[in-house]
């Protein structure tokens, strides 16, 4: 097979060859802009999940629904380590920028313009923790006009929000359309952030304003609103990204492969779905090596047992590995005993499949070390903090990334 006409794209945030699964949200989101479009009242859209199930493309997509609207938009990935203020202020900027020719009132346009830079401006003088702001947080937002006086530029990051929010979906009622903020991995805002990102968004649906923010983040997303505001749990519409049914992932593996003349065994679709689990990351990484690896159509399930080792060890490297790495010793003891627990709760539960890692109690995990629960905390909160294990529920934990545990077995001690 010719590895120049590979057709898949394993990749962080990267769209696969063809976006199989995910109709029903797409679905939603149209909805949701049709009805905004008419005046209708929405509520902004949370999308949560594990770690390669697409989220980041999902995303990208539905930002490219809104776009096609002629809406304004603009992405952020938000940071442990960064304000809200300078990436939200950017964002806007790019998404009245797109509003703008289309404004037959360019004072309008100038006026908004001013009240973001005095809100982009208003940003604390020093990072958190009263060290020097990065570079990146020193943002020269190229506007011409002065910085307005007396809008989103109290210093309250709640306040100036709202205003700042109020006042986009204002120009976007101009031109008769909306305007959609996009934010990924939005787990990682500050708790003060996540709180005002809240507030705006009940003054925004209070009102009635074309303006929606559309988030995506690890699967205790909702938790953490839950924690800023009590009333996010009805401000927000979530949306849980899974893993792909046998059917969407056999649509993901086939449906290029026959854009280029190739087919698979029906035997080889079956250990492919057994090796990926469906997860959309995976389906990529072992269809784009069984390729390769495959002499001629049809692609068989020998095709697919010869490439998986190599499948295998890109994962345990890019995938799983980078992501070990950055653990301390104390933290990958702690998952490795994450990893054997999780084997023996998900048999509990009557799974005991070696590809899903059930939620452990922190209880279990104190045990198993033979330590108190209160000494592994810093553990935890680390490497809840780096993203890598979740609290769904109180007193458990789990892996953020499929199939994490099922690697850290497979790990020498």
């Amino acid at each position: 097979m010719d590895p120049v006409r590979n057709p898949y794209a394993p990749g962080a945030g990267q769209r696969p060859p063809e976006l199989a699964g995910r109709g029903r949200e797409l679905d939603v989101f149209d909805v949701v802009l049709e009805r905004i479009a008419r005046g209708r009242p929405e509520r902004s859209l949370m999308l949560t999940g594990l770690r390669g199930v697409g989220k980041t493309v999902l995303l990208n997509t539905l930002r490219s629904q809104a776009i096609n609207r002629l809406w304004g938009s603009g992405k952020i990935e938000a940071r442990p380590d960064q304000s809200l203020r300078r990436p939200i202020a950017a964002a806007l900027h790019m998404a009245v920028r797109e509003l703008a020719p289309r404004h037959r009132a360019p004072d309008r346009i100038d006026a908004f313009l001013g009240v973001l830079k005095a809100f982009a401006q208003r940003g604390a003088p020093t990072g958190r923790g009263g060290t020097a702001p990065k570079l990146r947080d020193r943002w020269q937002p190229g506007i011409d006009v002065p910085a307005a006086s007396g809008r989103a530029d109290s210093g309250d990051i709640e306040i100036d929000l709202v205003e700042l929010l109020t006042d986009a979906a204002s120009v976007a009622s101009d031109v008769g359309t909306g305007v959609a903020i996009f934010i990924d991995e939005m787990q990682d805002l500050g708790p003060e952030d996540v709180s005002a990102l809240c507030a705006a968004c009940h003054e925004l649906s209070q009102l009635g304003a074309p303006l929606i923010v559309v988030g995506a983040g690890l699967p205790h997303l909702p938790a953490v609103l839950s924690a800023a505001k009590s009333y996010s749990e009805r401000l927000f519409r979530y949306q849980r990204i899974d893993r792909l049914d046998r059917i969407a992932a056999d649509h993901a593996l086939c449906a290029p492969a026959e854009r280029e003349d190739v087919e698979y065994e029906a035997k080889a679709l079956d250990l492919l779905y057994e090796k990926s689990g469906g997860y959309p990351y995976f389906v990529q990484a072992y269809g784009k090596a069984t390729w390769d690896h495959a002499p001629r159509s049809p692609i068989t399930a020998a095709d697919v047992r010869v490439a998986a080792p190599e499948a295998e060890a890109e994962l345990a490297v890019g995938f799983f590995g980078s992501r070990f790495e950055r653990a301390t010793p104390a933290e990958r003891e702690y998952m490795r005993a994450m990893a054997t627990l999780s084997l023996v709760e998900g048999a509990a539960g009557g799974g005991g499949r070696d590809d899903m890692d059930a939620a452990v109690p922190t209880a279990e995990i104190a045990r198993a070390l033979g330590r108190k629960p209160a000494s592994l905390s810093p553990a935890r909160d680390a490497l809840i903090k780096k993203g890598l294990i979740y609290s769904g529920e109180r007193g458990t934990v789990a892996f953020t990334v499929p199939h994490f545990g099922r690697y850290l077995r497979t790990q020498p001690a």
